[in-house]
Order: C-alpha cells, then structure tokens, then sequence
C-alpha cells in the first residue's frame, strides 16, 4: 500500500491546483481546465430553475442543494439588541441559494477513519489501527 502524500498547508491558488491535478493525472492543465468547466456546466444545469435541484459529486465528497428562501413582508419586529424597542424590518423578495454538504466519504477521509478519499473504499480491517 502506498504512503499517504502530506498534508498541503498552505492555501493555493487556480493555477497551483491546475498544476497539481496535471501532474498526478499526467494530462495538460488545458485539459483539467475543460473538465472543471464542464462539471461547472452539468451543476448548473442540475441547480438552474428547470433543474433537479441537487447533485452529488462523489469523487468530491460533496453534494450541492438548490435552496428556495421565500419572501418576507415588511414588518416591525422587536430588536435584538434593545429589549423593548421595535425595528421596521424591510421587505425581501424570494431568492435561491446554493448549499453544500459534505458526504460520509469527505467526513470519514478528513476525520481519519480509514476510508480512502480517492477510491471511496475502506482499508481492509488489518490495515486500520483501533
């Protein structure tokens, strides 16, 4: 089995984590480049209006959810801040936005617990110490 590769401790930018999927998969960051807009286009298509709503990105860890936020009215709520004394909250028209959740896969991977973040598949019993 082969040595985990270490931890990256530093934040990269676009082009270093072009860079780096070029070279683990030996193909041209224009490449990698094509892809990842592709993904972007199928998410799109899976979030926009007409769409599914969500899609999982298993070799990720990921799953992404269309999320609805209904309008509000204008109303006068009581402040937070200031027991007793009332705000004018202003009206909001509905609005969608994205969220992410992290699968099973992402949370076993980060938390250590044997799974392999590439394959999805857990080490064999001998292979994890406990």
């Amino acid at each position: 089995m082969s040595r985990a590769k270490p931890a990256i401790k530093t934040k990269e930018t676009k082009s270093q984590i072009l860079a780096a999927i070029a070279e683990t998969t030996g193909m041209k960051k224009k490449e990698i480049q094509l892809v990842l807009a592709a993904v972007h286009e199928h998410a799109l298509r899976h979030l926009n209006k007409n769409g599914s709503g969500e899609m999982s990105i298993p070799e990720l860890g990921i799953k992404l959810r269309r999320v609805p936020k209904p309008a509000t009215k204008a109303a006068t709520v009581p402040n937070p801040f200031k027991p007793g004394e009332m705000v004018k909250r202003p009206a909001r028209p509905a609005s969608v936005s994205v969220r992410v959740a992290a699968l099973k896969i992402l949370k076993d991977a980060v938390a250590g617990k044997g799974a392999d973040a590439a394959t999805g598949k857990k080490a064999p019993k001998d292979a994890v110490a406990g």
